[in-house]
């Protein structure tokens, strides 16, 4: 069976599960917590350790960490810009991608050889 198709269950089952959990506990959002990105990421990371090993995976698990950081610092800045400036939507998410890119390279140049 293929990684592919191994993540695709894996990640189907654990956003069903918290879906359900979300369902029974309080908020209801508690079931976006865990939604695709992090059980994908989870499935992930169970396959890498499996195939690769565990130094393999651990350096996968750092990319991750790196990603996430970024994408906080994209969503901190764009979420700021939209609600000071007021401007076009999918313009402003569009145009301050590089930034986004560019803390996670920075994060990978400046952490990620010495850890």
């Amino acid at each position: 069976m293929s990684t592919l198709l191994l993540r695709f269950l894996i990640g189907g089952f654990v956003v069903s599960f918290f879906a359900t959990l979300g369902d029974v506990l309080r908020p209801k959002s508690f079931a976006g917590l865990f939604g695709a990105a992090p059980s994908i990421a989870l499935a992930t990371l169970g396959l890498s350790i499996h195939e690769h090993g565990k130094p393999y995976t651990a350096f996968e698990a750092r990319s991750m960490l790196f990603g996430a950081v970024a994408f906080f610092v994209y969503a901190a800045l764009t979420s700021w810009v939209l609600r000071r400036f007021r401007p076009n939507t999918l313009l402003t998410t569009l145009t301050l991608m590089p930034f986004w890119f560019a803390v996670s390279i920075g994060l990978w140049a400046f952490i990620g050889g010495s850890v």
